[in-house]
């Protein structure tokens, strides 16, 4: 089973920030149309996650998706890491993402995906949230540990039921493979643009479950500029240092020439379904589970 996603955000994140302009608007639209365009071809349907600020600002763009069927999942209103909110905070942009994401498309959302995947430990109480806000599908659980949270007890490797004090949850896990003593993703952001294809499709191929993640910025070959200071941190909350500064910017450059021809090649190579699909096909009765 390989599921196929998207974090959709760059619209609403370059006009709050204040760079966004036509040219760099008409840019990701491209990008977006030619995807819509390949998976038109091959019949597929994926999951976009949309912030809610995306159905505000940009609501051409959710709709759009939404009525090529593919399925609109929720990625928060502001795009804020959730490690960086309280639970007061969480709920209010949980809440307003759903709301606006559902009057857009006038369809209930059930699916989520958190920021950077920034629910670990220290706020797994997001999962309860999410339950309060109708979320009943989670794709947030990176099961390793990382910057902004993970869940390195986490070692279901398939789709699971996860059991959060009186709440229950499917989550889709992210996929990670065992290099060099770490636990790595393969199958999205920064790691699908730095592995060869070769490498990736033998991952895929010699699962039973995949599940990626893809933005749309990553598929654009323009380096990004290094952010100021002041940008910095406002936007991710932490020391807006020179070495924070140049890590973000490597890590937001390497490999993006050539990811979208690598992108378009992967989906025409393998087969895809969407977290919607993929929750019809399995017996969630058989389904492992966890208590976190």
């Amino acid at each position: 089973m390989n599921i196929l996603t998207f974090d959709i955000e760059e619209w609403a994140q370059a006009k709050a920030g204040g760079y966004g302009y036509a040219e760099l608007y008409a840019k990701y639209n491209n990008f977006l149309y030619k995807i819509m365009d390949v998976l038109d071809e091959r019949k597929f349907k994926g999951t976009f996650f949309c912030t809610g600020m995306m159905a505000t600002d940009f609501p051409g763009v959710v709709k759009l998706i939404h009525s090529k069927g593919h399925e609109i999942g929720c990625h928060s209103y502001s795009h804020t890491w959730l490690n960086k909110m309280s639970q007061e905070e969480v709920y209010h942009d949980t809440r307003q993402a759903v709301d606006a994401l559902e009057q857009c498309i006038s369809q209930k959302v059930k699916s989520y995906r958190a920021p950077a995947f920034s629910i670990g430990n220290n706020n797994k109480w997001v999962l309860e949230i999410l339950s309060e806000c109708g979320i009943t599908i989670d794709a947030s659980v990176y099961p390793a540990k990382r910057d902004l949270g993970g869940f390195p007890e986490f070692k279901l490797k398939t789709p699971s039921i996860v059991y959060c004090n009186k709440y229950i949850i499917k989550e889709f896990p992210i996929c990670t493979i065992k290099l060099l003593d770490h636990d790595l993703a393969y199958s999205g952001g920064g790691y699908f643009r730095f592995f060869p294809l070769s490498f990736i499709k033998k991952q895929i191929e010699t699962s039973d479950y995949t599940m990626t993640y893809f933005h749309i910025r990553d598929l654009n070959p323009d380096t990004d500029r290094m952010m100021s200071r002041k940008d910095f941190e406002n936007y991710y909350k932490i020391s807006g240092s020179t070495k924070n500064r140049i890590v973000r910017y490597v890590k937001s450059n390497i490999g993006k020439k050539g990811a979208f021809d690598k992108l378009i090649k992967l989906i025409q190579f393998e087969s895809f379904v969407s977290i919607e699909q993929a929750d019809k096909m399995i017996d969630w009765d058989q389904a492992a589970s966890i208590v976190l």
